[in-house]
């Protein structure tokens, strides 16, 4: 662990208690990673650029009493340290801070921190067994590795838009940023592993991700096909790729998913549309023949589906074992009953914003649970507070303040 001696704010609560973790990013694969390690105890210090801090908060729509909502989202149990890293002032605090840090995480475009006079072979000087975090485009290494990266690039390079949307549509990509919030995942589970090693050995290390590496990771099943048939997947919309019946039907409310993801499974489905002559029909036998038919077979299953409301299916196939749900809205998923016992959705105090709301942490422990308690900084909210911790004095706080290199919120 990182030692701040008698100034060393007391660890958060959570497995990672005692981490300390410096957070040089912005948007959103980096600020998921730092999310992640903050929820489970790190000590997570957001340092932002000086002028206007992470370009998140600049997100305008939708605000919260002028604070991004996006900005609130990502950064809660997070202190903020606002740092203008092109003044040698500024450098030399982050030199000073490394000293005390376990891991440091940036997603600059690669060569950025070379330049600034804080890569990785600097960083180490002042401490060995740092673990650097890089999340870049395409990463540390190959042609592209001097080359800036976003999710809606990223999910086209890697081939995912070429698979997502209806058949005969043009290029869609995923409605969610999947390669920058996967991204974010494998970066906190690289550190993860690499201070498993660091506590073994002392040793630290460079973490690299990208946001291509990440998407290329979320195309295992097509991958699969092409691989071993060099045959290009399609784009299949709600429907798998191997295995059928599995996709989104209508019913007369509404859309449900239903997963025949088996022969078993596809047996009961057919009991419980009250046609169990399916299960011989020469289309529909085996999982091979149901996606030579494809089309035929969701025809036939709407049918029979558009007579009763998701509800009534999703109690009948919940009865016969049947995997099945409703195709929620954004809306109901966060209203939902199970999302909330889950503590998917928790209530935080923001000293500008006010009461806020934002998505838990997906990652539950029986020993060691996570604190959510603590909204998103401010810009340079707590500047004064870790530069006291890390041993300056007040009248050199007040300096580096008067000469632009941090600042200070109100």
């Amino acid at each position: 662990m990182s030692n701040m001696g008698s100034k060393k704010k007391a660890p958060r609560p959570g497995p990672l208690a005692g981490l300390r973790v410096l957070e040089m990013t912005q948007i959103m694969s980096g600020p998921t990673c730092g999310l992640l390690l903050a929820d489970m105890g790190a000590d997570v210090i957001k340092i932002e650029k000086l002028p206007g801090g992470d370009d998140a908060r600049g997100y305008r729509d939708p605000q919260i009493n002028g604070v991004s909502a996006p900005f609130l989202m990502l950064n809660r149990n997070k202190r903020g340290l606002a740092i203008d890293l092109k003044k040698p002032q500024g450098r030399a605090l982050l030199l000073r801070m490394v000293k005390d840090a376990d891991v440091l995480v940036e997603n600059f475009r690669g060569g950025t921190m070379e330049k600034l006079g804080l890569g990785y072979e600097t960083l180490r000087e002042a401490n060995p067994g740092l673990i650097y975090c890089a999340i870049s485009g395409y990463g540390r290494t190959g042609p592209y590795a001097d080359k800036g990266g976003f999710d809606l690039i990223a999910q086209g390079f890697a081939g995912l838009m070429a698979v997502t949307g209806e058949p005969g549509r043009p290029p869609a990509k995923s409605g969610n940023a999947v390669s920058d919030m996967n991204a974010g995942i494998l970066a906190a589970t690289g550190i993860l592993a690499a201070y498993i090693h660091k506590l073994k050995t002392g040793e630290g290390q460079i973490v690299d991700t990208s946001l291509s590496d990440a998407a290329l990771q979320q195309t295992y099943w097509h991958a699969a096909v092409w691989l071993a048939t060099q045959r290009e997947p399609q784009p299949t919309g709600s429907a798998h790729i191997l295995t059928a019946p599995y996709q989104a039907f209508e019913a007369s409310d509404g859309w449900i998913n239903i997963g025949g993801a088996n022969q078993s499974n596809w047996e009961r489905i057919c009991t419980v549309l009250g046609h169990p002559e399916w299960r011989e029909d020469p289309r529909f036998v085996t999982n091979s023949d149901r996606m030579a038919h494809l089309d035929e077979l969701v025809t036939l299953m709407n049918a029979v589906l558009r007579q009763r409301t998701r509800a009534e299916w999703q109690a009948d196939m919940d009865a016969a074992g049947v995997p099945a749900g409703p195709v929620h809205t954004i809306g109901e998923a966060l209203s939902h009953p199970q999302t909330l016992a889950r503590g998917m959705v928790v209530t935080l105090e923001h000293p500008q914003a006010g009461t806020t709301r934002g998505i838990g942490c997906p990652i539950h422990f029986s020993q060691t649970p996570t604190d959510t308690g603590q909204a998103a900084p401010l810009l340079g909210q707590h500047t004064r507070e870790l530069l006291q911790e890390h041993g300056l004095s007040e009248a050199e706080i007040k300096d580096l303040i008067a000469q632009g290199a941090v600042s200070q919120s109100s």
